[in-house]
């Protein structure tokens, strides 16, 4: 029957063994006092499985990071806070590992508890900042637009000049600085029209009934070839679009490359001032919305001049 109990209490023994006995056992070698020994080896086991987490996540952990925001091709600037929340992350894994290998568990547990209610309280008392927290990490991985590029949303329009994990900063055309929470960002649509290599000018230019289609087509295609910033490929390209009541709209389209809003605006007012100035040339009216009035108009004189 004893043999039993010692075979059936072994296992219980051995897996409810503290983690840091074999410290403790060590100071009790040493001379240390059997209480005092068991404190030191919980404190000594802490510290060093700490200490060694540290150093593995800062060994491999860390430049595994750094190679996957380097993969994912993010600017320096965007990379800085994202390696220091897998710091903070490493760190507090490693002191909740310490704290079980410590044999801290009930420690552990009441700290996990008092962790969560607070979290949530300061969840509520935070949830706007939190939210765009957690979109700028969104803009940081996703990469809708980037520091430099020409962004618009909600009507507004401007250079992004600063991208935080709260707001993002936006330079107006105006030259106003607006104060962006990152969350407006992300919620709604953002139209980036830098974000590839070219952009298609669309513009509709108006000529008369009365004037050759295909004369003024060919001079819209020409100016757009004569232009030094308008490619080749994809080549210009006009389409009849529109049967005004006072026009008929000929929409060209055209192709930039390396595009901003300078160049956009820049080169669309000098490729429609090209094509205006030949159709002067060529007799090409771009008419402007007028009215005919007909009918008769009767003037009744007063009473007192019609005695």
């Amino acid at each position: 029957m004893s043999v039993l109990l010692q075979a059936t209490e072994t296992p219980t023994t051995s897996r409810n063994a503290n983690p840091s006995e074999p410290v403790a056992a060590f100071l009790r070698s040493l001379g240390v006092p059997v209480d005092i020994a068991a404190v030191l080896g919980a404190a000594l086991t802490f510290l060093i499985v700490l200490v060694v987490f540290y150093v593995v996540g800062r060994t491999f952990v860390i430049p595994l990071v750094d190679r996957v925001l380097d993969r994912r091709g993010l600017e320096p600037h965007a990379k800085k806070p994202l390696k220091k929340v897998a710091n903070v992350a490493v760190v507090f894994v490693g002191v909740a590992v310490a704290f079980g290998f410590a044999g801290y568990g009930d420690f552990l547990q009441s700290l996990a508890t008092i962790a969560a209610a607070a979290t949530l309280a300061i969840g509520f008392a935070l949830q706007d900042v939190i939210k765009n927290f957690v979109a700028g990490v969104f803009i940081f991985t996703d990469r809708p637009f980037r520091i430099g590029d020409w962004i618009e949303w909600d009507g507004n329009s401007g250079i992004v000049e600063d991208i935080s994990f709260r707001v993002s900063r936006v330079r107006t055309f105006d030259n106003e600085l607006l104060t962006v929470p990152n969350s407006h960002l992300t919620d709604g649509v953002i139209k980036n029209p830098v974000a590839k290599d070219t952009l298609r000018l669309k513009f509709v230019f108006g000529i008369g009934y009365d004037d050759d289609i295909d004369a003024a087509t060919e001079i819209i295609v020409e100016e757009a070839d004569r232009h030094p910033d308008v490619l080749s490929d994809p080549a210009p390209s006009v389409r009849l679009t529109e049967l005004a009541d006072s026009y008929v709209g000929l929409q060209s389209r055209v192709w930039i490359a390396n595009p901003s809003r300078a160049d956009f605006v820049k080169t669309r007012a000098e490729y429609v001032k090209n094509v205006k100035e030949r159709f002067d040339e060529e007799g090409i009216e771009i008419p402007f919305p007028q009215r005919d009035l007909s009918g008769s108009v009767e003037l009744n004189a007063p009473a007192e001049f019609s005695e």
